[in-house]
């Protein structure tokens, strides 16, 4: 056994199904390394022989942990545990955590440019646009919220449009009521739907030209998003 094996996780916690459909049980004298800290995972890895067990969920894949060799766990856990007991480490790690803040708040800005830009409203809404552009951005960019927006395999831009669709969608349709039957491609077909309904409303708000805004889905969701963001008395 030589690497990490990848496996799926069964029913059974002690039992995994194997790429060619076998069923394995770890050996003995191997333990769980939760998943969670990805450099004592990579350096058990390194260590020897491990199974990556991971489950598919639609299109994510979650760890469900690491399992290796008990000695190899316990060996690279103590040595990542002095390494990061030092000043040296400390002082990196306060340079990582100011370094990813910095990355993240220049992101949220360029974010919300793009959304800005992909919306291009007129004058007469160029403060709901930013209303919405901030509701959109503060949303989606959040390192984890698992949104289009932290996705690197499209550009910003088409992320901004992305995630104004997608915010619309939950905010001015009623797609969250809505009962989908369990067909295949029934709920891509919805959301396609919804979508032309989004992109037509959106096109309101780039003309000057005034409308009712209690009736228009998009006013009425930030006019309840900012009352609902104000403090009670």
């Amino acid at each position: 056994m030589v690497g990490s094996l990848v496996l799926a996780p069964t029913a059974d916690p002690r039992l995994f199904l194997a790429p060619d459909g076998s069923r394995l049980a770890p050996p003995e004298g191997w333990i769980c390394l939760p998943p969670g800290d990805a450099a004592l995972t990579r350096r058990v890895k390194q260590a020897g022989p491990s199974w990556a067990v991971l489950e598919k969920r639609g299109r994510k894949v979650f760890s469900k942990g690491l399992w290796a060799p008990r000695e190899n766990v316990a060996a690279v856990t103590a040595a990542i545990a002095a390494e990061r007991s030092t000043v040296a480490y400390a002082k990196k790690r306060v340079a990582d955590v100011a370094r990813r803040e910095r990355t993240q708040a220049e992101y949220v800005v360029t974010f919300e440019q793009e959304v800005l830009a992909f919306l291009g409203f007129s004058k007469e809404w160029v403060e709901l646009g930013r209303a919405i552009a901030k509701k959109v951005a503060a949303h989606a960019t959040p390192v984890g919220s698992g949104t289009v927006a932290r996705t690197k395999r499209i550009s910003v831009a088409e992320r901004a449009e992305a995630a104004v669709i997608a915010w619309m969608r939950h905010h001015t349709t009623a797609y969250d009521r809505l009962v989908i039957p369990r067909i295949k491609g029934k709920r891509r077909e919805v959301r396609r739907e919804l979508a032309q309904i989004s992109r037509a409303v959106l096109d309101l708000h780039r003309r000057d030209v005034p409308h009712e805004i209690r009736v228009c889905p998009l006013c009425d969701a930030i006019v309840r998003a900012v009352a609902k963001a104000k403090p009670t008395a």
